[in-house]
């Protein structure tokens, strides 16, 4: 059992690693306290973002020779992997730490085995101490290494009678400022934001992290979908932030290729075609959708159709919560799962914009 001072420097942990502004991927938000051998502690760190020292390692590094014979506290079950850095584990048993006691174990399948590794080395093992406040914390992130596919949040602002333009295609502004600055904020957890060239085309968006503070990380990757050509003067393709564009339908290549590029969570601002596809293909886990105090009785609707034909076949939400944002309510809610209802197999090609490379 976890001692009083151990679950204390849980919670800590857990502090320290959400203090740090990162987006979801492609790696985890991690915590990490250093006890000495009476329960007093004399170090913490956090991981910095992919390529910097994981939280052990930054922690082990603060407390130098006093972390002999101690206890590491982490929020995440500590590596055994050797890839921009080297395996937690053997920082670990390098350091002289006598007990090991960790939240989530890892999902990675080339990372885990780090518990094991310790165990064999002589080291004490607390596991899945509040692991549940733990995996909230890297919830996106958890749950894509765990499905192999990015976690998707469909963002939609509308109105009250489901309008995301007017009838002249109009579309700004839908949502008050307040609800467009909670946008940002949401935009800057995720790794990737995603729209289809019709988006591109009528509202010339930038697609940018700007009212919210830019995560360590940089901002998120723009993905530009669909056959259509973009003008090069569009916004999405300057200099902001990088952008990738895919010439495809397939919704499934897509997640394909976010995934290879170890994107985590994705966020889909496009309009109804493309919000169709990912709802018919299944690929959607979490809506957010914003909604604005008017009606407007004409203009395209949220989204397309995507094949379902009775009330048994639509998409329901669970965990539902409701908030008032400015003069406008916010719904989050998480997909109930379901089989894909609709499966496009259109390939095409992409392209990476400035030469961005996927991270490894």
């Amino acid at each position: 059992m976890p001692s009083t001072s151990e679950l204390v420097a849980m919670r800590r942990a857990r502090e320290v690693a959400a203090d740090v502004l990162l987006a979801d991927g492609p790696n985890p938000r991690v915590g990490c306290v250093i006890l000495d051998a009476a329960g007093t502690v004399i170090a913490e760190g956090a991981h910095l973002g992919a390529g910097t020292p994981h939280a052990e390692v930054v922690a082990l590094r603060a407390a130098g020779d006093a972390a002999r014979g101690g206890t590491a506290v982490v929020t995440l079950e500590p590596c055994n992997h050797t890839g921009r850095t080297g395996p937690c584990s053997e920082a670990l048993i390098r350091a002289g730490i006598a007990r090991v006691v960790f939240a989530q174990p890892d999902p990675h399948a080339v990372a885990s085995g780090g518990a094991q590794r310790l165990r064999d080395a002589g080291i004490d093992i607390e596991s899945e101490v509040e692991s549940d406040e733990s995996r909230a914390l890297n919830r996106e992130w958890s749950t894509a290494v765990s499905r192999g596919r990015p976690f998707v949040t469909w963002k939609v602002a509308s109105t009250l009678d489901g309008r995301v333009a007017a009838a002249d295609s109009t579309s700004r502004w839908i949502s008050g400022p307040d609800a467009r600055r909670d946008v940002h904020a949401l935009r800057a957890r995720c790794d990737a934001v995603v729209v289809g060239t019709g988006t591109v085309l009528a509202d010339d968006p930038q697609l940018t992290v700007r009212d919210a503070p830019l995560p360590l990380t940089g901002q998120p990757l723009r993905v530009v979908v669909g056959l259509r050509d973009i003008p090069t003067s569009a916004r999405v393709l300057d200099d902001s932030a990088p952008t990738m564009v895919m010439r495809t339908r397939d919704v499934d290549e897509v997640i394909a290729a976010l995934g290879d590029r170890e994107v985590r969570h994705v966020m889909l601002e496009g309009g109804p075609t493309l919000a169709a596809a990912f709802l018919g293909a299944g690929l959607i886990d979490e809506v957010v959708w914003y909604v604005a105090p008017m009606v407007l009785g004409a203009g395209p609707s949220a989204v397309a159709d995507f094949g379902t034909t009775t009330i048994a076949e639509g998409v329901r939400l669970g965990e539902v919560r409701v908030e008032q944002i400015g003069d406008d309510a916010r719904i989050v809610g998480q997909v109930q799962q379901r089989e894909a209802h609709v499966h496009r197999d259109r390939r095409g090609t992409w392209t990476d914009h400035r030469g961005d490379e996927p991270a490894r």
